[in-house]
């Protein structure tokens, strides 16, 4: 892998092109490199948020979504080729059930805020949303597998109960909880 990234600055794509991992060239405006730049992205925001304090069953799950993010973005990269599948869908199921069951039922909208790496999360969920968004429209214009997007749409559900998870992670043994919205209309039906 290092003789393949000897040279960083190939000035290649000075022209307002990049090369996709076969070799052609497409515009770095094109619908595949958005998905591919979103991916990178949602990657990126999932680094900062391991920089944070978590549960370890938390850090194993994100970690191993990095590895898949990697390949995700590898097969984005190579039109016709898969690298991620369907058991990486299967684990973020799994990871959503066992996470999610330790969270008390949602009564009111939450906010996206809280603790730092909860608030981390949620913007985590918020590129995988836009991810996604990339990845639907670079479908609808070229044939792709079914699994990314699977895995994009499933991953921004986790990183909604991974925030709610991470709200109540406290080392000192107390419990947090979300920041949920004060909603005027909410207010008048209990008041009722």
């Amino acid at each position: 892998m290092g003789l393949r990234l000897s040279q960083i600055a190939t000035r290649t794509g000075d022209s307002g092109t990049t090369g996709l991992g076969d070799n052609t060239r497409v515009s770095k405006n094109s619908l595949r490199v958005h998905a591919m730049g979103d991916v990178d992205e949602l990657n990126s925001h999932i680094g900062v948020l391991l920089c944070e304090d978590m549960p370890g069953a938390v850090r194993h799950v994100l970690v191993e979504i990095q590895h898949q993010l990697f390949n995700l973005g590898g097969e984005l990269s190579i039109p016709g080729f898969e690298l991620l599948k369907a058991d990486a869908v299967l684990a973020l199921d799994q990871a959503l059930a066992e996470h999610n069951a330790e969270l008390p039922r949602l009564q009111e909208f939450i906010l996206p805020a809280g603790t730092r790496a909860a608030a981390q999360a949620h913007v985590c969920r918020t590129v995988a949303r836009r991810a996604e968004r990339a990845v639907v429209a670079l479908g609808n214009e070229e044939a792709l597998k079914d699994t990314p997007r699977h895995y994009l749409n499933r991953l921004s559900d986790l990183m909604f109960v991974l925030s709610r998870v991470l709200n109540r992670y406290r080392t000192d043994g107390s419990v947090g909880d979300d920041v949920y919205w004060k909603s005027e209309r909410m207010a008048k039906i209990a008041a009722e």
